[in-house]
């Protein structure tokens, strides 16, 4: 087995202001240290490569069995999640974690029925293995075509998002894959009660309870590990703050497809409806300012900003947003604060909305060019030429006209829910669902061709 090399993970995914990792970096007691932990991660990934080779040729309704049987786990379990996750919740609050990151650690009785919801909406999704994506015959009777296969083992690090333990389980499961994930201490508490529930219906099913792991008790070596499990691991996928996912990319020898942090913009258009552009931004401000596609900063045409800023800005601050914005916003919005040149780069996760006046289309792409993070980005416009320029000339996952940057996600995009949301342009991009978890080989069928 190759030897590990010391990784500086970041110790959480909140960049208001980190909280020390409670996790050990090794397990056990008395005189068990690293080579016992060593062995016991060796282990869990070569029992995660067994159960992926069983999940690769397992049939649709066994798959399907046991989506059914996490769904209903889920439902069957709330109480039981509520109170590991309550756990969770207490010991971050005293830790100091930020409200962002205890809003996403926070799973009450309605958020655990969505998850049940969305791993059911995942079994009736259409099994992308096997799929045939091109074929051919060639002129000697050849016929040739590209289907698709899982991956293997999927890996993923993330730190108080227990939701992403049951939407990477599901996805991983129905496409075909093992998962083998790091959730974080914050969540630990629930996780395991995720995992375990994971695992008895992945049993229950047929399927190795193998097929989804976590690495949570042993701690930054399990992270260390994890990043350098070539051989083990075939891809990798952060999910957390800019922080995180460029330590993974840095550190991993492991093939990483990147999540990246988002810094998403809004800009109304000197044609923007006043109606939508208040509700739209609202929306995407303050329905749930902790998660990736909120909006971070506006960007408003000077012809409008008279027109628009009051009331688009009143009615942020009437929910307690706190609106970060240059001279020429402050001098419409008195209540403003001054933005810093650090604002315009921020992913806030709060209530807290950086607004700027920009001269025009160009002005605005341009500054969403030099400080995007390629995540989501939206105008509001009656222009149907500026609607179009934007959608061509802006160089984002995604991109919107007159829409809340909310809607960039996986499950309100069809997908019953989502990996990540991909800012890389190599194979995924954009929130990721099952086909996203397989790759492709090329099946070819001769009756005693040779090549010529």
């Amino acid at each position: 087995m190759s030897q590990t090399r010391p990784v500086a993970l970041p110790p959480t995914e909140d960049q208001a202001g980190t909280v020390p990792d409670a996790m050990p970096a090794r397990v056990g007691s008395g005189d068990r240290g690293v080579s016992d932990t060593a062995d016991g991660l060796t282990a869990l990934l070569t029992a995660a490569r067994q159960a992926s080779l069983a999940l690769a040729s397992a049939p649709t309704q066994v798959k399907n069995r046991a989506l059914r049987g996490i769904a209903q786990a889920l439902r069957d379990n709330v109480a039981g999640i509520v109170a590991a996750n309550a756990v969770d919740l207490s010991v971050g609050a005293d830790n100091g974690l930020s409200a962002a990151l205890l809003d996403r650690l926070t799973l009450d009785e309605a958020r655990i029925r969505s998850l049940a919801d969305a791993v059911a909406e995942i079994e009736l999704l259409t099994d992308p293995v096997g799929e045939v994506v091109r074929g051919s015959s060639l002129p000697n009777g050849v016929k040739i075509s590209q289907v698709r296969v899982p991956f293997g083992v999927v890996g993923v690090i993330y730190e108080a998002r227990p939701n992403v333990t049951v939407d990477i389980a599901a996805l991983a499961l129905k496409s075909g894959n093992a998962a083998v994930l790091r959730g974080g201490s914050a969540a630990e508490n629930s996780n395991r009660v995720l995992v375990d529930l994971i695992q008895q219906a992945l049993v229950a099913a047929g399927l190795p309870g193998e097929s989804v792991q976590t690495i949570d008790p042993y701690g930054r070596a399990g992270a260390t590990r994890l990043m350098q499990a070539r051989g083990f691991v075939d891809v990798l996928i952060p999910r957390g703050s800019a922080g995180l996912i460029q330590a993974v990319v840095t550190e991993s020898t492991v093939p990483v497809i990147e999540t990246g942090a988002g810094v998403v913009h809004i800009f109304l258009d000197d044609s923007a409806n006043l109606a939508w552009a208040t509700d739209i931004v609202h929306n995407a401000k303050v329905q749930r300012p902790s998660v990736c596609n909120a909006v971070e900063t506006v960007l408003v045409h000077e012809a409008a900003a008279a027109r628009l800023l009051p009331a688009v800005l009143g009615r942020l601050a009437e929910a307690g947003v706190t609106i970060h914005g240059d001279a020429a916003v402050r001098a419409l919005f008195p209540a403003a604060v001054p933005a810093t040149e650090e604002d315009w780069s921020t992913e806030y996760m709060s209530l807290d909305l950086s607004v700027a006046v920009v001269a025009d289309l160009d002005e605005a792409i341009a500054h969403i060019r030099r400080y995007s993070t390629g995540h989501t980005e939206s105008i509001i416009t009656n222009d149907i030429v500026n609607a179009e320029r934007f959608l061509g000339e802006v160089d984002s996952a995604a991109v919107m006209v007159n829409a809340s940057t909310r809607f960039t996600d996986g499950g309100e995009f069809g997908f019953g829910a989502e990996v990540g949301i991909s800012t890389q342009k190599l194979h995924a991009r954009g929130p990721m669902g099952l086909p996203e978890l397989t790759s492709t080989k090329w099946i070819v069928r001769g009756s005693g061709q040779i090549r010529s």
